[in-house]
């Protein structure tokens, strides 16, 4: 059986997209559920999209999501160089698309911009697009010779039929018949000496022997061109894996405007990186046999079948995705967790305080890391609060057994001198024994006075010894004022 190689071969034109991550991914994934190889290709062909610093960061986010190539232009396996724009230098896709004229496959076109201004326009899958007339392909050998040693410029276009069906199979979406009436004749070699982007993929996916071939179904339309391509120079046609398109909640595609839709946006908004590979596995496949929906890169591998892949658009669902970050926070290292929520934990506390025992309180509580001020930031200083939030049909407490409950506990708390999270709540709860209450009737009020809260991360004792002696007593006399002055 021949080896599974697959290849991730992005543009560096700025932060990786979501979606092109996932191809990252599934290509990725599929080779290593079968023990193949994964490919790094970098596509620089569109110099005018090039955006310095891209390649790093195509580099940075690979080995941070743990998706490491076998070969690529940092690996070389024999079959690069891996940089189109080095390939171009080498000369070999002018070679191929040379190979190609000979067969009469493609052809040199000389027509200026004024000419291909005047070509009629036709609308293909609701895009509007203009349908070259063949016009160069009349010319004799004897005239191209002649317009190339004029220096005259050219691109090479592809000779597609204009009658009759391609047909060409995906793995997600069947067959797919085309009339070659809409196929066009596209260009390989632009002006600039540069392939087009569907040339270079096909000659270079060839000449590196890959076998799956892993893409958004954006390019379900040229997938036909591709297959003429392959015909025509009698290379083996690779399996299409199409992935479905990623769309945000109203059901738009996933933009750059919206947020959320690459990487690196994510890794600042206090994601951690396993949870955006989970997650984003699960944007348009799942496990056959399991409802389970956490898994470790190396699970994914092993159980990833890419004919399990949907064909409906995949929804970005963003409390998902932070309910999955939650899950994976729960299930971190104590002191790793703690490295990456001490700068938010310093953002809200400038006071002196045990912050480890604050970041094990907001562990289980928190889906993202910047969720963390807000909800510690009480500690630091008592907010404005409501007199009414003393009041809970639960509890059963209201403002005036409440402000009784901290008149009485007042001096209780003075004299403490233990004012650990056991030693206070030995004296609370003593004390709602003796009033003969339930500990909820003593426990909220004291806990909202400390606090100013109705959510806390902590209950009203472990809130206390994290104060201190001082500051509990200061605010639980704020309490007081507060619910006297509401009598």
């Amino acid at each position: 059986m021949t080896k599974i190689r697959t290849r991730f071969a992005p543009s560096p034109t700025g932060r990786m997209h979501v979606g092109n991550l996932r191809t990252a991914l599934y290509a990725y994934l599929i080779a290593k559920h079968e023990g193949g190889e994964f490919i790094l290709r970098i596509e620089d062909t569109d110099q005018e999209r090039y955006v310095e610093g891209a390649v790093d960061i195509i580099y940075r986010t690979l080995s941070k999501t743990g998706l490491i190539h076998d070969e690529g232009p940092d690996k070389d396996g024999g079959v690069g160089p891996y940089v189109q724009s080095e390939r171009q230098k080498a000369g070999i896709y002018l070679e191929y698309a040379k190979k190609l004229i000979e067969k009469g496959e493609a052809y040199y076109c000389f027509c200026d911009k004024e000419r291909l201004a005047e070509l009629k326009t036709q609308i293909v899958e609701g895009k509007e697009i203009t349908v070259y007339d063949k016009h160069c392909l009349s010319l004799s050998p004897e005239e191209v010779e002649e317009k190339l040693k004029a220096g005259i410029p050219y691109v090479i276009r592809q000779n597609n039929p204009t009658e009759g069906t391609t047909t060409f199979h995906d793995e997600i979406y069947g067959d797919i018949s085309v009339d070659n009436s809409q196929l066009d004749d596209m260009i390989l070699i632009k002006s600039d000496g540069y392939p087009t982007y569907n040339f270079a993929n096909v000659v270079d996916d060839h000449l590196m022997g890959i076998t799956h071939v892993v893409r958004g179904n954006e390019y379900l339309s040229s997938s036909p061109k591709y297959n003429r391509l392959y015909e025509a120079f009698g290379w083996e046609v690779p399996v299409y894996v199409h992935c479905p398109l990623i769309t945000d909640e109203e059901h738009h595609k996933l933009s750059k405007r919206c947020g959320h839709s690459s990487y690196e946006d994510l890794i600042e908004q206090g994601f951690l990186t396993e949870a955006v590979v989970n997650f984003v596995a699960l944007l348009g496949w799942s496990p056959a046999e399991s409802n389970e929906e956490i898994f470790s890169l190396e699970e994914l591998a092993k159980i990833f079948d890419y004919h399990h892949m949907s064909k409906s658009p995949a929804v970005f669902d963003y409390t998902k995705l932070k309910w999955m970050n939650g899950e994976y926070m729960k299930a971190m290292d104590d002191a790793l967790f703690y490295e990456k929520a001490e700068p938010y934990l310093k953002q809200a506390i400038t006071r002196k305080m045990d912050l480890h025992k604050i970041a094990s309180m907001v562990k289980t509580r928190i889906e993202i890391f910047p969720d963390i001020p807000d909800m510690v930031d009480f500690l630091q200083e008592l907010p404005e609060y409501d007199p009414s939030m003393y009041e809970h049909k639960k509890m059963k407490t209201t403002k005036a057994s409440s402000l009784e409950v901290l008149k009485e506990l007042l001096p209780l708390l003075e004299k403490q001198e233990d004012y650990s999270n056991d030693g206070l709540y030995k004296t609370l709860v003593s004390y709602a024994e003796e009033k003969g209450c339930k500990n909820g009737y003593v426990l909220w009020p004291v806990r909202t006075a400390v606090s100013g809260r109705q959510m806390t991360p902590a209950g009203a004792t472990e809130i206390m010894e994290l104060l201190g002696k001082e500051e509990s007593i200061a605010r639980i006399k704020k309490g007081i004022e507060l619910l006297e002055q509401n009598q």
